[in-house]
């Protein structure tokens, strides 16, 4: 079952350190057999964890791993910690595990207008999420929602194993267009040059 809480961890390295930092990441990882991946960035020198929450996980906890990370990157690292907290809304296409159990990850985030968020969400289930429904490419796809972060709003999940610009061919097709044209003229915030669509890809880091 997808996870109902999701912390999600990613932190820029120097290019010269980055295998440096995923060994020293793994060796955290395996002090915590918790279900927590990792995942480098296909576009840029990141790393990303993500890790499903429980109700047992408290902040006393957090800090700790928080430190233990800091501990074993911050000497490696091109720029500081960004975390964000999200709680599970729905999966057009949802996983037996907490995570995808892919090689691939796609993280699509957007602002959404608060007074419309339960139109939109409708909106999204006969448009986006159909799109997703038909494309054997999109293996996962799950929606959550911001509980704390700095870059609030819906976040959107998508597990894959094709090659990645495949994959993303799903979403580059004039009705695809038609779609992303509507969600910003309806119910997005723009947010700089990308008209508030956040889209990245990472690949899976095995232990």
């Amino acid at each position: 079952m997808s996870a109902t809480l999701l912390l999600v961890t990613e932190v820029p390295v120097r290019e010269s350190e980055a295998d440096s930092a995923v060994k020293n990441w793994q060796e955290v990882h395996a002090r915590h057999q918790d279900g927590r991946a990792l995942y480098r960035s296909i576009d840029d020198r990141t790393l990303l964890e993500l890790r499903p929450l429980t109700g047992d996980d408290d902040i006393a906890g957090l800090q700790d791993d928080a430190r233990e990370l800091w501990d074993a990157l911050s000497p490696l690292l091109a720029g500081d910690f960004r975390r964000h907290l999200y709680s599970f809304v729905e999966a057009p296409k949802g996983c037996a595990s907490a995570l995808p159990d892919t090689p691939y990850v796609q993280l699509r985030r957007v602002e959404v207008k608060p007074p419309v968020i339960s139109e939109y969400r409708a909106w999204r289930d006969r448009t986006i999420f159909e799109v997703v429904r038909e494309a054997d490419e999109s293996e996962v796809f799950l929606a959550y929602h911001s509980l704390l972060s700095s870059e609030p709003g819906v976040l959107f999940v998508a597990g894959f194993s094709v090659d990645p610009a495949r994959h993303n061919g799903v979403y580059e097709t004039p009705a695809y267009d038609a779609i992303l044209a509507e969600v910003r003229q309806k119910y997005i915030i723009p947010q700089g040059g990308d008209a508030g669509l956040y889209l990245k890809t990472y690949a899976r880091i095995e232990a």
